[in-house]
């Protein structure tokens, strides 16, 4: 026998397939084409995105059910104490020893077997009871060991007022000018009903005088005083410059002195129409004072509740399925419309849905013409060499520098340096008090638009070396200049590249929080920078802001708890204001892509 005829006899067929790989019809082997990788990559991806999708669930699920109107439930636990209101959450737990032992006697027994049918754990529910002003207590824990009765009273009320929360207890009578008129729940609520419609317009109609006739008197004896601060400047220069007895620093003296004479003028004028505005106030407190609904807490205490204190009033065990859906829309209206209250744990975020877009459109504007011009020069015009290297260099870092060092250089040169330097130069006047030498939202998107200016700059390069140099070279031998190419065939082409890296940086200028902490969003700013005095938009002021808003509410609010549900709720308007600014900026570049890039030469 030859050797190889050996060697076919001792390599069996089974040993050639185990070292030949596997092959597709196309010929190539399942790991060349990369099958574990594809579904590991595949898988990672799935999981990131059921994550994102749960937690987004999670958001919108909690959120729009904040709010739903729930029943009201008392208990009457086994020591006698009472407990009314609204129950937020339900847990289990094992109750420490030394708890149930401050049962009563009578309900160990009924404790202990409850427990033992339940393998020692014990349910409790967390009830929002309210009342504060007269509590100190938001919410209190209920066992079910300690509870001796349950029930859902008829006629029990919510109100939702102005300070200290909400009240929850049972309408007694109703008192018009010290009379009662009402001795009954029913006849309470229905007098109730007919008056507090009145009562809120006249609390509004309050509002308005004391934000715009009060402001507008304010303003008229600030501004003359900031004149007379001006002038008073003129003749300290005037005296520095030309000295005491010059011509000049007489001038300014009579002039100084026609200033405080015309500031006395309207001063008088400014406490006569502030006597007038005010005596209008106290006649709308006293209308409003009239009507109060008298009413019984859990502990059996009663307390007169004046009208013009409540926001919204409801009997929550009453409301049939359509009442309910009344107080859901009326309280999301309130949510988009109306101004925080209760240390931004309930009302509205209007102010801050107003920061948030405006401050987003600003940096927006400021950041895509920085960012586009940078991009044109670098890839346009700039020589490669070691400087643009480490330019490019220095911008990818700037892209990885954490947000709050964008804040303390936004707070350091925009609110200090510039900000002051604009101060000495316009607004003299006013310092020691900072105009534009402080937080502000101009200040605020200027920061945030060097936060986001790298995305632009990375994805303007992108569209503008997307384009094919084929275009340029026939566009150069159409006699057009450098600048016209770019202009008329370069730009146009990279347009929606433009557009893509503002979408991504309005999408993370929107969700900042911590540079605009230190550079002009503030907890409570609820009067919008617009006013009717010029310049009419003042973005030297402070603004709010909802990612801080979201910030505030949910770790700095001395009641966490009660205001949870609001974090969830503005955390989906957040979310809708960046999705819809931008749908709107990808609708934009869609039209522009149809225009442009479709168009073949």
């Amino acid at each position: 026998m030859s050797m190889a005829s050996v060697d076919r006899v001792t390599i069996p067929a089974a040993s050639k397939s185990s070292r030949t790989p596997r092959r597709t019809a196309s010929g190539a082997s399942l790991p060349a084409q990369g099958h574990p990788m594809v579904w590991l990559t595949a898988g990672m991806l799935g999981i990131a995105l059921a994550m994102v999708i749960g937690l987004l669930l999670l958001v919108f699920v909690s959120g729009v059910s904040t709010f739903w109107p729930v029943p009201i439930v008392r208990f009457e636990l086994v020591g006698g104490a009472t407990h009314m209101g609204e129950v937020t959450r339900r847990e289990s737990y094992e109750p420490a020893e030394d708890v149930v032992a401050r049962l009563p006697v009578e309900a160990l027994e009924r404790a202990g077997r409850l427990l033992d049918s339940q393998g020692g754990v014990s349910h409790r529910e967390l009830v929002r009871t309210g009342n504060y002003d007269l509590t100190n207590e938001h919410f209190n824990w209920v066992s079910d060991f300690e509870i001796a009765d349950k029930t859902r009273p008829e006629w029990a009320v919510i109100f939702e007022r102005l300070t200290w929360g909400r009240f929850y207890g049972e309408p007694v009578a109703f008192f018009l000018d010290g009379d009662q008129i009402a001795n009954d729940p029913a006849g309470a609520w229905a007098q109730f009903k007919q008056y507090h419609r009145a009562v809120s317009q006249s609390r509004d109609r309050r509002y308005r005088l004391e934000s715009r006739d009060i402001g507008h008197v304010n303003h008229l004896i600030e501004k003359a005083r900031l004149d007379v601060r001006t002038q008073e400047l003129r003749v300290e220069k005037a005296e520095q410059q030309y000295g005491a007895g010059s011509e000049e620093y007489r001038r300014a003296l009579e002039s100084l002195q026609e200033e405080r004479e015309y500031a006395a003028t309207i001063d008088a004028e400014a406490q006569l129409e502030y006597s007038r505005v005010r005596t209008e106030i106290d006649a709308v407190n006293a209308e409003n004072a009239r009507y109060q609904i008298l009413m019984r807490i859990s502990d059996g205490r009663e307390v007169l509740v004046p009208l013009a204190e409540v926001v919204r009033g409801y009997p929550a065990n009453r409301l049939s399925f359509f009442r309910k859906i009344g107080v859901y829309v009326s309280r999301w209206f309130e949510f988009f419309t109306a101004n925080p209250r209760e240390a931004n744990s309930e009302g509205g975020v209007f102010p801050a849905i107003f920061g948030t877009i405006v401050m987003t459109l600003i940096m927006s504007v400021l950041v895509v013409p920085f960012g586009v011009i940078a991009a044109l020069y670098l890839r346009e015009y700039a020589k490669a060499g070691p400087l643009v290297s480490t330019v490019r260099i220095a911008i990818n870092n700037l892209a990885g520098v954490p947000s709050i060092v964008f804040g303390v250089f936004g707070l350091g040169f925009f609110s200090y340096f510039l900000g002051g330097a604009i101060d000495q130069a316009f607004f003299a006047a006013k310092l020691p008090s900072p105009t534009y030498g402080t937080g502000g939202i101009l200040w605020a998107s200027l920061t945030l638009a060097l936060l986001t200016l790298p995305v632009v700059i990375v994805a303007t390069e992108e569209a503008l070396s997307a384009v094919p140099s084929s275009m340029r070279e026939g566009s150069y031998s159409c006699g057009a200049s450098k600048w016209q190419t770019i202009k008329r065939i370069v730009l146009p082409k990279a347009l929606p590249g433009i557009m893509t890296g503002m979408i991504l940086a309005m999408a993370r200028g929107a969700g900042e929080v911590a540079p605009l902490m230190l550079v002009g969003a503030v907890k409570l700013a609820p009067e919008l920078p617009i006013d009717r005095y010029f310049p009419f938009i003042h973005l030297e002021r402070s603004f709010m802001h909802l990612g801080f808003h979201i910030y505030d509410v949910g770790f700095q609010s001395q009641n966490s708890e009660a205001a949870k549900p609001m974090v969830f709720t503005t955390t989906i308007l957040l979310i809708g204001i960046i999705v819809v600014l931008n749908l709107v900026a990808i609708r934009l570049r869609n039209r522009l892509n149809r225009r442009f890039v479709s168009s073949q030469f």
